[in-house]
Formats: C-alpha cells, sequence, structure tokens
C-alpha cells in the first residue's frame, strides 16, 4: 500500500479521544480520587505504557493503509483495545464504589472484542499482502528490464504486455484455451487531475493498480496500458469467466473510496472495461478488440461489451 496520511482517519482518532475523554471524566465524577500513597506506580506504568503502545500501533498503522474496511476493523479492535487498558490505568487513580459496574464492564468486555477485531482485521491485511508479494515476486521474475516498468504504478508497461500477448498465442493448441484481455478505463479521470492536481491523480492510478492486482488471479497479468488505462491479460480464460471478472473489478473500483494527500477528500470513480477473447495468434488484433470493446462499453455504461 501507498504511504498515507492521517488526515483520511481523522474521524476515527476523534471518535477515540472523545471516548477516552468521556471516560476521564465520568471516573473523575462518579469516583473518588485516590491519596497518592495509595497509587501503585508500577501498574500506572505498566497499563498506561500499555496504552500508549497500543495507541502508537494504531498511529502508525493508518499512516500506512488508505481509507477501507480493513483499516476500520483495524481501528475498531485497536481502539477498543486501547480503551480497555485506559480505563484500567484510571482505576489506579480512582477508586470507584462498587455500585459502578460500568468501569469493570468498560476493561473486561472491550478488551477481548478488541483483540477480536484486531485478529480479524490482521488476518484480512495479511491476506492482503500475500496477494500483493506474489504479484511482485511474478513481477521481479519476469520483468528485467526497468525500462519496461512503469514508474507510477510500478506495472509493466505495454511493451511488456504486447510481448507476453505473443507468447501465449504462440503456446496454444487444440488443448489449451486462448487467453483473454481487459481494458480498463478510469471515467473521469482528467476532473481529478483538474481538481487535485496530477500528483493526486498519480496516487490514484497506483492505488487503482494495487486494487487490480488484488483482484486478479496468481498468473493474471496486469499492466499500465497507457494514461488513465490499464490492460489486464487473462491467461488460458474464456469470454464468460473474463465477463465475470470484468465485472468483479468494476464492483471493487466503485467501491473504493480514495482519499486525497492534501486535502483529505474523499475521491469515488468508476471504471469502463472492455474485454476480448483471443480469436488468432495476434497481439495487435487482440488488443485492437479490446479497445474496441472498451470503446463501446465508455458508450454505454449499463452494457457489458465484449470483442
Amino acid at each position: 500500500m501507498t504511504l498515507t496520511t492521517l488526515k483520511p482517519h481523522r474521524g476515527k482518532l476523534l471518535m477515540l479521544a472523545v471516548i477516552a475523554n468521556a471516560s476521564l471524566v465520568a471516573s473523575l465524577i462518579l469516583g473518588d480520587v485516590k491519596a497518592r500513597s495509595e497509587i501503585d506506580w508500577l501498574d500506572v506504568f505498566g497499563e498506561g505504557g500499555g496504552a500508549a503502545m497500543v495507541l502508537t500501533w494504531l498511529i502508525l498503522i493508518l499512516r500506512s493503509r488508505p481509507a477501507g474496511r480493513v483499516s476500520n476493523i483495524l481501528s475498531a479492535g485497536f481502539g477498543l483495545v486501547f480503551i480497555a487498558l485506559w480505563q484500567d490505568n484510571l482505576d489506579e487513580f480512582v477508586q470507584f464504589p462498587d455500585a459502578q459496574w460500568w468501569d469493570t464492564w468498560l476493561e473486561s468486555v472491550t478488551l477481548p472484542i478488541g483483540m477480536a477485531l484486531v485478529t480479524w482485521g490482521m488476518f484480512h491485511w495479511h491476506r492482503e499482502q500475500l496477494v500483493i508479494t506474489e504479484q511482485l515476486r511474478g513481477r521481479e521474475l519476469t520483468i528485467r528490464e526497468h525500462t519496461q516498468v512503469d514508474s507510477v504504478t510500478q506495472l509493466a508497461k505495454s511493451e511488456y504486455l504486447d510481448g507476453q500477448i505473443e507468447m501465449e498465442l504462440q503456446r496454444l493448441d487444440e488443448r489449451i484455451i486462448p487467453p483473454s484481455l481487459l481494458m480498463v478505463d478510469v471515467d473521469g479521470f482528467d476532473a481529478v487531475n483538474r481538481e487535485y492536481g496530477t500528483s493526486e491523480g498519480d496516487r490514484l492510478l497506483k492505488v487503482i493498480g494495487e486494487l487490480l492486482i488484488m483482484n486478479v488471479r496468481r498468473n493474471d497479468l496486469v499492466c499500465r496500458f497507457a494514461g488513465d488505462r490499464f490492460a489486464v491479460l487473462l491467461p488460458g480464460t474464456g469470454l464468460p469467466l473474463a465477463r465475470l471478472m470484468a465485472e468483479e473489478i468494476s464492483n471493487a473500483v466503485r467501491h473504493l473510496a480514495h482519499k486525497t494527500a492534501l486535502q483529505g477528500n474523499t475521491v469515488n470513480v468508476s471504471v469502463s472495461v472492455g474485454v476480448a477473447h483471443a480469436r488468432s495468434a495476434s497481439a495487435a488484433e487482440l488488443l485492437e478488440r479490446a479497445n474496441y470493446a472498451l470503446a463501446l462499453a465508455k458508450a454505454e455504461p449499463r452494457r457489458g461489451h465484449a470483442a
């Protein structure tokens, strides 16, 4: 994932700060502050240090991730763990009467729920990284020339795509299903560049490229074809499966809520996808039909088009 800032996550951190301060105020109002001699400073150091470390982990994670489902799960998990440790630390300074059950509840219930959410979020984050790492490993093994890698998205360029299509077509026989090609174009990308600048446009392209990688199979190839257009080569893939993958990619991008680096604004984008299935041993002909299918998809966005 690309390095991001805390701006897309300000709402999460603000909510955590409000809850922590609310528990502090409630503790001071409903409990009795202990005398200095009654405070166990070793527990203060352990519990307070633990809360500080959890908060630090949360901030570091949010700085390295875009907004999204996995980030929300991790934020909720680490936030609940922090609140449990925070309230446990307040107990060292405030004596609560037995009738104040909420203090114990806040410590005992939030901690296991928070740990469960952290585990769930880490599981999904791990799956993301496995997919990205596998794609990067394959890219390292097959793309030897630096000139064949796009500097913005770190995806292969169209020149590399041409060679891979030719290789796939040359190995065809009656037992092998010909490849399909998806041409993916970002709708309204020029408006993003005009409103937020080309640097933000490049960030968006990189995020979309990573999203495409996570929504294809291990042996598929994602390339930056030109400008705001991506190409996805699907070896041994018939037209029905290629159409299904095109729909899945379109839905994944539609649900992307990209946050701009400077303003923290949410940018929602969509893509048009053209689908072409190989009919002859010609990379140029397959690319031409994929671009034609894309033109039809952009002209009639509500209908799926294949060539």
